[in-house]
């Protein structure tokens, strides 16, 4: 199968650098009859960078290709997961691409079948835009989350921080020496759960919380994502920080 595939790819791909990275089986359309799923990429040599990562779709009863281009096909350690997202009965598909960048982030992709056509029914860079925040420091040793989407905020405690980080940035009596602003990272994690045990999963999503820099880590946003028939959208949302030790 994977032999019959590599023939196919470097007809039609033109590039005999074109490998199969990683595949799944499932039944992705719904027909009753497993599917063969692959990611391709060209390797760069002496890396373990991908270029051009393209998902591929084996359908099972016609053994037809179909090749699924991503905006974002480039960076490192690219996995594929099949599991019902949607409730439809099918498996749907999750791609995760490392960026290699400093603050962890990833490209992820949902893909769905619906009515026999591939939709895009999630991925990082609309999650990025829509899940924005503000992290400003407050005096007494508080930092302020603020979720813009959802409207809530959270109250983040710096005393496990320890002294000499607080001593830096507040005086003796917990007063701001300076104005500090932090961030929220892009999408870092994205895992599928299924919290309810029904056989549909969720997708739960982290974002780290920075402070002064970007390893200045507070902890994370976390965001349970449920599919509502139409698109992904939160079910609940929280923030996990670091213990201190006792």
């Amino acid at each position: 199968m994977q032999l019959n595939l590599q023939t196919v790819l470097s007809r039609q791909m033109n590039s005999s650098r074109t490998v199969i990275v990683t595949s799944k089986q499932g039944d992705v359309d719904g027909d009753g009859t497993k599917d063969n799923v692959f990611l391709t990429a060209n390797k760069t040599p002496d890396s373990p960078f991908w270029r051009n990562i393209t998902l591929v779709i084996q359908n099972g009863r016609t053994n037809q290709y179909e090749q699924v281009p991503m905006k974002n096909n480039a960076g490192y350690n690219p996995t594929l997961f099949l599991g019902d997202f949607t409730g439809n009965g099918g498996d749907d598909i999750l791609v995760v691409i490392d960026t290699g960048g400093s603050g962890g982030s990833i490209y992820t992709y949902v893909f769905s079948y619906s009515n026999g056509q591939l939709m895009t029914t999630f991925n990082s860079d609309s999650f990025n835009e829509s899940f924005q925040y503000d992290v400003n420091y407050e005096n007494q040793y508080k930092v302020k989350v603020n979720s813009h989407y959802l409207k809530e905020r959270y109250i983040l405690d710096l005393t496990y921080k320890g002294q000499e980080y607080l001593s830096e940035i507040y005086n003796k009596d917990g007063i701001l020496k300076a104005p500090i602003e932090g961030w929220v990272n892009p999408l870092s994690g994205l895992y599928p759960v299924d919290f309810n045990r029904d056989g549909i999963y969720e997708l739960e999503a982290y974002q780290r919380i920075a402070g002064r820099y970007n390893a200045d880590s507070l902890g994370f946003i976390q965001t349970i994502l449920k599919w509502n028939g139409k698109a992904f959208i939160p079910d609940r949302q929280n923030v996990a920080i670091f213990g201190e030790e006792i």
